[in-house]
Order: C-alpha cells, then structure tokens, then sequence
C-alpha cells in the first residue's frame, strides 16, 4: 500500500470508532433532558431566518437542526453516526419540522462550496479528530457573507474538566488526533478560521443543569448515556481498582461542580461572517 492509502486506511478506521463510540448509550437523553435549550440559543445567535439554508454540522439528533426548522429554515442536519440521526428523524416528525438528514464526516462534507446561508455545529464539530480540515469544510460549505455559528464545551469549565478527567483511564489518542475542548478556546477557533471570516464575536456563557440529584446520579447517567464516558468505563472493565477510581475521580469532579444541586457548564458561543 501506498502511504496516501495508508493514511485513508487511518482514517476509515478512526472514522468507524467514532460513529461505534457516539452510538452507544443514549445520547439523545443528553441532549433532551441535561443541555435541551441549547440547541435553540445557537439557532437565535446565528439570526436564522424563513428561507434561510443551513448546515448543521456534527447534529447529533438534532439539538439545533430541529429549532432551526422550526423556525422556517431548510436545513441539513448532518453526522457521522445513522444511529443518532435515525433518532432526530423520529424527533423531527414529533415535533412536526421537515428538514433533510445526511450521514456525512465533518472532515469530508458532501455539499459544494458556499452552499448554505447558516453554518452551524452545537458541541458537534468539536469531536472532529483533525481541527483544521473540520474548520476547512466549515468555511467551504458557506458563501460569501454567510454565518458561521459555533457552540463548544471550553478546556476550563465542567464538560472540558471532565475530558481531562477521563483521560488517564482512556486509551491513548491516535496520532494526529486533537483534543475537542480547544474549540472552547477562543485564541484556538480564530486561529482555524483565520481571514476567512469578520465580524467575529465569541463570548464565554454558561447552561444552567439541574437535571441530577448529586455526584453518583451524574456518574451514573453518563456512565449509562454519553458515548465517550461509556467507552472509556469499556477501556477499564477488566480492572475494578481503575473503574473505582474513574468513579471517584467524576464524583469528586460533579461535586466541585454543584452548588444547592445546581452545575454551570461553561460553554464558547462564536459566532462570524464568512468573508466576501
């Protein structure tokens, strides 16, 4: 094999483990019942309109997509995982909003250029092994004078602590790979889009979660729903000594977290301009 089939190789491989990683648990129980708002703050802070195109970059189920087609946009709700859009097919119907759903990498979008008014992600384009290509097919599918909207856990707050968390229980990243909480840092996300925007505007917020009764309910519920935190608790199956201490480690971290049964998760919100 050739080197550039190699890497395809790498890459077709670590593609798979991601949509195996974001199909376990239950994720649309994240997105519905611990962060079920956020999706619509991103829909507003982008000025959706009646009309308007939009790419939902990294959709999951629809947290955003969805908002947005209930707002009279047509959308295209992407991901790499069928799973979880077959899931935001369901929701979509419930709720009565009709928009398009694509099986696609965030890496390798299968639209032309500046094809959407509204490019969005809402914690989605943040899992993008490789930052600097997700950003690239960003900027691509956008025409001149369209927005870029972007909602992403920050290095320094709950969701990000929380990564750092688990990484000494995880295995080791491949190679190449980013870690997703820099793109909750502001200097990060410029520094990828680049001259390709103005009008940037990127403001630190927070998402109020009072979904858990204490530290284990959390655990719990995220040991049980969120893809990431049940596959590394997969990793140390084997080992009791470090399934407690990852237990521990996420305890001690809710707790620090948690204030008269309330957390705050600190989040990125950027929004900008494609360049004309």
């Amino acid at each position: 094999m050739t080197e550039a089939s190699d890497a395809a190789q790498a890459d077709r491989t670590l593609k798979a483990r991601h949509r195996v990683m974001w199909a376990l648990g239950d994720y649309q129980s994240v997105a519905s019942h611990v962060i079920p708002d956020l999706g619509a703050v991103l829909v507003k802070e982008c000025g959706v309109q009646r009309g308007d195109r939009v790419l939902d970059i990294a959709a999951g189920s629809g947290n955003a997509a969805i908002p947005a087609a209930l707002a009279g946009a047509d959308v295209v709700a992407s991901d790499l995982t069928p799973e979880l859009l077959e899931i935001g097919r369901h929701l979509a119907a419930v709720r009565g909003a009709t928009l398009e759903w694509r099986e696609a990498d965030a890496e390798h979008l299968p639209f032309a250029d500046g094809e959407f008014d509204v490019v969005m992600s809402c914690v989605g384009i943040m899992f993008a092994p490789h930052h600097r290509p997700a950003a690239e097919e960003m900027l691509r599918v956008c025409r001149s004078g369209g927005t870029i909207g972007l909602i992403n856990w920050t290095p320094q707050g709950f969701v990000g602590r929380m990564f750092a968390t688990m990484k000494p229980y995880a295995p080791p990243p491949p190679p190449g790979a980013e870690p997703p909480p820099l793109w909750g840092e502001e200097e990060h996300v410029h520094e990828l889009l680049g001259d390709a925007v103005t009008d940037v505007d990127s403001r630190r917020r927070t998402v109020r979660v009072d979904r858990f009764t204490g530290p284990t309910d959390f655990r719990e519920f995220f040991k049980a729903c969120y893809g990431p935190t049940v596959a590394v608790y997969r990793a140390v199956a084997g080992d009791p000594d470090r399934v407690a201490g990852l237990d521990a480690a996420l305890d001690a971290l809710a707790a620090e977290h948690t204030v008269d049964g309330v957390m705050e998760w600190e989040y990125l919100l950027l929004t900008a301009h494609r360049r004309s």
